[in-house]
């Protein structure tokens, strides 16, 4: 039998609207699944110096729009100084701690973190100069997504080189003892340029005592001058 005239082309004209459909379908699919998703945002410092065989804390803290919970986990791997190669020695999950047998780490991690205030921060002990290196904080907790794992250049230094203070403390009195000089030598400045007018004020005010006098004594001697002239002119 055969096919009514038209049918072939109404078939092809409702190909195109069958495909609209579907990517609409799947853009109201893929809508859903990224509903709620958001960047999740690590934090750690760019570098600390440890000095050697003490405790290093590898700090580091999280931002996420979820709240923590069972899915929610961290990873720490270590990139030795001069390689390339990156290896996992710690992974922390449902409070449970997994330490790996990466030889360096072996029985020297303990978690320092607390997941509920988004720290993920762990505790090397007796550190040494083969944990130089690169450590990476990597925590995921979904459906957030990471951006950019933490990363934290470690120094193991030995202990009489290692800095007195933390950097950001010597620059904090850096900047206090420059504000302060600063402060006392305006004040000072300010207390000269005060005695300068003060005593360019007096001086004034005394010179023009003076010329205020000196016009009282002259105009009773010009007056009694010009009597006098006035006096011999008339013969008297």
């Amino acid at each position: 039998m055969a096919a009514p005239p038209g049918a072939g082309a109404g078939a092809l004209i409702a190909s195109p609207d069958r495909r609209r459909w579907l990517w609409s379908v799947l853009a109201v699919a893929l809508g859903l699944l990224t509903a709620g998703v958001s960047a999740l945002e690590v934090y750690t410092p760019k570098e600390i110096f440890v000095a050697n065989g003490t405790q290093g804390k590898l700090t580091c803290k999280f931002k996420s729009t979820n709240t923590t919970g069972t899915l929610t986990s961290v990873s720490w791997s270590f990139q030795p100084e001069g390689t390339d190669t990156t290896v996992s020695f710690f992974h922390y999950s449902q409070g449970q701690v997994y330490a790996g047998n990466y030889p360096p780490f072996k029985d020297r991690i303990s978690w320092a973190g607390d997941l509920d205030k988004k720290d993920a921060s762990i505790n090397i002990e007796n550190m040494q100069f083969i944990h130089n290196g690169t450590y990476i904080c990597d925590v995921k907790n979904p459906p957030d997504i990471v951006v950019q794992p933490g990363h934290i250049r470690l120094y193991v230094v030995e202990k009489e080189i290692l800095p007195a203070f933390p950097v950001w403390v010597v620059v904090g009195i850096v900047t206090a003892v420059v504000l302060g000089l600063t402060l006392v030598i305006t004040v000072i400045l300010a207390v000269l340029y005060r005695r300068k007018n003060s005593k360019r004020d007096y001086t004034g005010w005394k010179a023009s005592l003076c010329k205020l006098g000196r016009t009282r004594v002259i105009l009773p001697i010009f007056h009694f001058l010009r009597k006098a002239d006035i006096d011999d002119t008339l013969g008297l």
